[in-house]
């Protein structure tokens, strides 16, 4: 799959592509069937399928301070994206200036000039151009002129609730990963390079790597978690930790992850994820490292159940 940040890293000769457009954090199901779409249009044409995503978020340039907590990674997010068979992501760097374009010289801009789009997929809701004063109805009357098609494609909802980033956002800060995971159509994951951290875990008996993991991450509530450490391609059961270990009256709030019965793991300066399956407890203090260490037998206990059923 092709990356390129901005329009000038399209390739001069690139021809005509199928084109859906979008920030896609976390690519949850609303965002698979919008792509989905795209890619099942862009097969009948014979034709590429491009993804336009932004960076940053256009809420940090359009309302600065309220950067919403982001559920994935530019990466993983393209990682996401190759797996539903896009072709090409093409992340725009979303600025003051380029906020101020209208919806006419955004099409021609991007879409026309840019990726030569033969046809335009959104969501239903998409808006688009200064003061998002586009939208699909506006998209389809400028294709008729610059010479594409353009649909909007239903959003996706359960009961009464719209599957949205927003929604999984809201999951994750509740430390429900469980129907963040539903929502997303895979596990909620964090990433970071392992930092050194107090190295209490290793005198317990329970080594964990610690990741410092981007700004605006979406991290989940304080607790206990069964879930995944991926470094590289090799994927180790873990029992993870989010918080600032209140036995030992810390501080800092961390992501905390302990392969089970990996004792040999040498991680500092890896760039690693963490994937949430389930919650095991809340973050609690306990009243001696004794305690401590029968509770964290216990979520390993209940992390190796849980993940049982996940094989």
């Amino acid at each position: 799959m092709h990356r390129w940040w901005g329009l000038g890293d399209v390739p001069d000769d690139w021809g005509r592509s199928v084109v859906t457009i979008g920030v896609f954090d976390g690519v949850h199901r609303g965002h698979q069937k919008i792509v989905g779409r795209a890619v099942e249009l862009a097969r009948e044409l014979g034709l590429p399928a491009v993804v336009v995503t932004f960076d940053p978020h256009p809420d940090e340039v359009i309302r600065p301070g309220r950067h919403p907590a982001m559920l994935s990674t530019q990466r993983h997010r393209a990682e996401l994206l190759a797996g539903l068979g896009v072709d090409a992501v093409c992340v725009l760097p979303f600025t003051r200036e380029f906020s101020q374009l209208s919806s006419e010289e955004f099409v021609r801009q991007v879409l026309v000039d840019g990726l030569h789009a033969a046809a335009v997929v959104v969501g239903a809701d998409f808006r688009f151009g200064h003061k998002a004063a586009g939208t699909v109805q506006t998209l389809v009357e400028l294709g008729e002129r610059y010479g594409f098609v353009a649909e909007g494609v239903p959003l996706v909802a359960e009961g009464e609730e719209k599957l949205s980033s927003s929604y999984v956002r809201r999951c994750v800060a509740e430390g429900d990963v469980e129907t963040a995971r539903r929502v997303l159509g895979h596990p909620h994951r964090v990433e970071g390079v392992v930092v050194r951290g107090d190295r209490r875990g290793r005198a317990l008996g329970f080594p964990t790597a610690n990741l410092e993991c981007p700004p605006n991450t979406a991290v989940p509530a304080d607790g206990v978690y069964a879930g995944w450490l991926i470094v590289g391609a090799e994927r180790y059961p873990a029992a993870v930790s989010v918080g600032a270990n209140p036995t030992f009256d810390g501080r800092e709030r961390r992501v905390e992850a302990y392969a089970l019965d990996r004792d040999d793991l040498d991680l500092y300066g890896r760039y690693v994820a963490v994937e949430f399956v389930a919650a095991i407890r809340g973050m609690k203090r306990f009243g001696s490292v004794e305690e401590l260490v029968a509770a964290m037998k216990d979520d390993v206990a209940r992390t190796r159940e849980i993940l049982a059923r996940e094989t």
